[in-house]
């Protein structure tokens, strides 16, 4: 595999080495130490899977103080366009943001790490959407930023008007009044 680190410091776009054939394809997903000498080390300890449709915008989520996670993420059918938006105040690049398409064609994977807020956009009919994490969910802890907050300056492809998103992401607030990270 192939990790690229993004404009944003320990932000990666991981390309996998895919081996096609007449029977189909192989690839590896997933390789410990060889994550663990590009990125260091991190515990993932839980996977979750989404399906979603065209215009289903899930995001931008976090989790706040110790309930914070890193995410390893990867879309197994359909094509999204991912969002990390670093919300750590005392970050260089503070309130910046990375997106990354990520497909069953280009196989990507994307690493975010604690301190990011994270959102995708479905660009197919249907998505799946797989990621690792590396720390429980914690209702409690459940925090996000509004997806369209002009001071991102996320440029999503679509008609905002074809977006659809929950009742929640709705109402999240505006980076300048959410919990952030220091």
């Amino acid at each position: 595999m192939e990790y690229i680190e993004t404009d944003i410091k320990g932000v990666y776009v991981i390309e996998p080495r895919v081996f096609n054939d007449a029977r189909g394809y192989f690839m590896e997903t997933w390789k410990q130490a060889e994550f663990e000498e590009y990125i260091g080390k991190v515990q993932f300890i839980q996977d979750n899977e989404s399906k979603s449709s065209y215009g289903v915008l899930r995001g931008l989520h976090y989790q706040k103080g110790d309930a914070s996670q890193a995410k390893l993420v990867r879309v197994i059918k359909g094509r999204v366009l991912d969002v990390a938006v670093d919300i750590r105040r005392s970050s260089p690049t503070f309130g910046k943001h990375v997106m990354v398409e990520l497909s069953e064609d280009n196989k990507r994977q994307f690493y975010i790490p604690r301190g990011f807020a994270h959102g995708f956009l479905v660009l197919s009919d249907e998505a799946i959407f797989i990621y690792k994490v590396d720390n429980f969910y914690a209702p409690q802890q459940d925090a996000g930023i509004r997806w369209n907050d002009p001071e991102l300056g996320i440029e999503w492809p679509i008609d905002p008007k074809d977006v659809q998103t929950s009742e929640k992401d709705l109402r999240q607030p505006l980076l300048k009044d959410a919990e952030l990270f220091d």
